[in-house]
């Protein structure tokens, strides 16, 4: 059966904070635009119990935030479809196109926001323990284990800073990591000066266990095999990410992390292309950066369109 062919304006992918809030500028400029997304609205933010550093919340859910921002989009004309996966983009024709299980759809502007997904625990009761005990997001859900005992799994700078961050609630904290530490030496430091910091390197995870949420974990160290077992009330895995950026690597030039080559303007080498949020290759990642990408993006983008339709 032959796909319907649809033009927008500005096609964005993903529909976590930068996409939303793309589509909510975009559509307020009444502009014609579609956001394409392949897995859950909000994307890693989504599943937050918690948010208290967003301006304007003293304290949020995800779940809610995302709500409120998608209609808030909608309510200016954007169209959010989260169920016509895409199977192909072209960002180099005129117009750009985007292939998904049902149409075709032309647009003179593509945004991605496609976002990254964290790498998950390789553990099979990893599903069980998510958001009771399992966590990915230290910001996010750190404050929920005041005077607790916390585990963080991971040896990159990521993961010492959570452990860092989570010590400030914790009354012990677990740093453990499969290999050497990675981390730069300041953060590593103070890490090690922590009185509540207990560190075990060269040592994995072994196994989860907990009646309704995690309530120990199962530790071996790799040199002499021994097990041992931990009590904690939630881990932190910080075992590196995946930027969403399979659809786009024949397209466009990816950095060394596989993120998207973008300024602050957002704007990547490909003309009416921006990257936004956490897709694209910059140093702070947080709601509000993600924000601004999309609030950037947008305003852009429709500068391009209007000197693309004075062109015409």
């Amino acid at each position: 059966m032959e796909k319907t062919r649809i033009h927008k304006d500005i096609i964005i992918i993903g529909a976590g904070m930068a996409g939303l809030t793309a589509a909510l500028y975009a559509g307020r400029m009444n502009m014609d635009v579609l956001v394409l997304e392949n897995g859950i609205i909000g994307g890693q933010i989504a599943n937050a119990t918690g948010i208290e550093n967003y301006p304007g919340f003293a304290k949020v859910s995800g779940k809610d935030l995302i709500e409120t921002l998608q209609q808030q989009a909608e309510s200016f004309g954007a169209e959010v479809d989260e169920f016509d996966v895409i199977q192909k983009v072209s960002l180099q024709s005129t117009p750009k196109i985007v292939e998904t299980d049902e149409h075709i759809y032309e647009a003179d502007v593509i945004i991605i926001a496609s976002g990254m997904n964290r790498r998950k625990l390789p553990l099979p009761e990893e599903g069980r323990y998510a958001g009771k005990g399992v966590h990915y997001c230290e910001l996010c859900d750190g404050h929920m284990y005041q005077d607790k005992i916390i585990a963080v799994m991971g040896g990159g700078n990521a993961a010492v800073d959570a452990a860092n961050f989570l010590s400030k609630y914790a009354k012990k904290i677990y740093l453990i990591h499969r290999s050497e530490i990675r981390a730069d030496e300041v953060s590593w430091q103070r890490l090690q000066d922590n009185p509540k910091a207990e560190i075990f390197l060269q040592t994995e995870v072994k196994r989860l266990q907990g009646e309704s949420r995690l309530e120990s974990i199962e530790v071996q160290d790799k040199g002499t095999g021994e097990n041992r077992q931990l009590q904690v009330d939630g881990i932190f895995v910080n075992i590196g990410v995946v930027p969403n950026t399979e659809l786009f690597q024949d397209e466009l030039s990816l950095t060394a992390s596989g993120r998207i080559a973008a300024g602050e303007d957002c704007r990547t080498a490909i003309p009416g292309v921006f990257a936004a949020g956490d897709v694209r290759e910059k140093e702070i990642r947080q709601l509000t950066t993600a924000a601004a990408d999309g609030t950037t993006a947008a305003l852009l983008a429709e500068k391009y369109i209007v000197k693309l339709k004075e062109g015409n």
